[in-house]
Parts: structure tokens; C-alpha cells; sequence
């Protein structure tokens, strides 16, 4: 591997840019799919990869777009179901926020987890009936993960793929 080669620069920059993206999914403030569609993106303009490049391209971004749609409506449908409203989500994601600044990383998931309970304390008025919903919401944000990550993967094992087959 020659790094005075543009090609071997191009493909260690969009490597890079895709593991990032995969460490976006847990690290806040990093757009996890757009980093590793991005990545196959500067490697299809740029890494020399031709109409296979193209085509892998093709594929990521649908693989992206659909992540991207799946992420939301699949948890968002499951706490639609449990009977967990929009509000009590926002209250989690500010305090989620707010948490991730006073106490970087696990401020985040505390912050997220004591502001879907407070909400739904306030909402049901005991604290029997608000756990079982910050349950439903974990489980939520765990899917919403999940699916992030697995489509990650997937754009990554695409991009792999390509760059062995060109």
C-alpha cells in the first residue's frame, strides 16, 4: 500500500469515515449513516472504482435512506402501540441533551431515562404505571439503535465488497 498513491489515500479516507459513522451510532453528536454514506460516496467519485464503485454507491444509499426511514417508524409504531405519547419522548430527548453536558456520554442515557419517567409520571400519577412506559421507551431507542447499526454494517460490508471486487 503505497499512501503517495490519491486511489490508497481516497480508500483509507472513506474507511475511516465509515468506521466513524459506525461509532456514531453510539457516540452522540456523530450522524452515523451520513458518515458512512459518505464515505462510499468520496471512494465512488474519487477512489477509482468505476461503474462498480457506482453501483455500490447505488445500493448504500438505498440501504442509507431505507435505515434512516426504518430507524423511526419501527420503534416509533411499537410505542404507538404501547400507548407511550410523542411528548414524553421530547421530554427524554431534552433531558437526554441536557444530560449528555453535565455529564458527558452516560448524561445522555441517564438524562433520556429520567426525563421519559418524569414525564410519565406526571402523566399516569404513580410510579407503577410510569415504568412500565420508560421500559417501552428504552426498548424503542434500543431498536432505533439497532437498526442505525445494522444498517451501517450493511453500507460498510457493501463498500468492502466493492473495494475487493474493483
Amino acid at each position: 500500500m503505497d499512501l503517495t498513491d490519491s486511489q490508497t489515500v481516497v480508500t483509507v479516507v472513506a474507511g475511516l469515515a465509515i468506521l466513524a459513522g459506525l461509532a456514531g451510532v453510539v457516540v452522540p453528536g456523530l450522524p452515523a449513516l451520513p458518515l458512512c454514506w459518505g464515505g462510499v460516496l468520496v471512494w465512488a467519485v474519487f477512489g477509482g472504482a468505476g461503474q462498480a464503485g457506482w453501483a455500490v454507491f447505488a445500493v448504500a444509499t438505498l440501504v442509507a435512506a431505507s435505515g434512516a426511514v426504518i430507524k423511526y417508524a419501527w420503534p416509533g409504531r411499537n410505542l404507538k402501540r404501547t400507548g407511550v405519547p410523542t411528548s414524553t419522548l421530547l421530554a427524554g430527548g431534552v433531558l437526554g441533551i441536557i444530560g449528555f453536558f453535565v455529564v458527558p456520554f452516560v448524561g445522555l442515557v441517564l438524562g433520556f431515562v429520567a426525563g421519559v419517567w418524569a414525564a410519565e409520571r406526571l402523566r399516569l400519577g404513580s410510579n407503577q404505571l410510569a415504568w412500565p412506559s420508560t421500559v417501552q421507551a428504552l426498548k424503542a431507542a434500543g431498536l432505533s439503535i439497532l437498526v442505525e447499526f445494522l444498517a451501517g454494517m450493511i453500507i460498510a460490508a457493501l463498500w468492502l465488497a466493492g473495494l475487493l471486487l474493483t
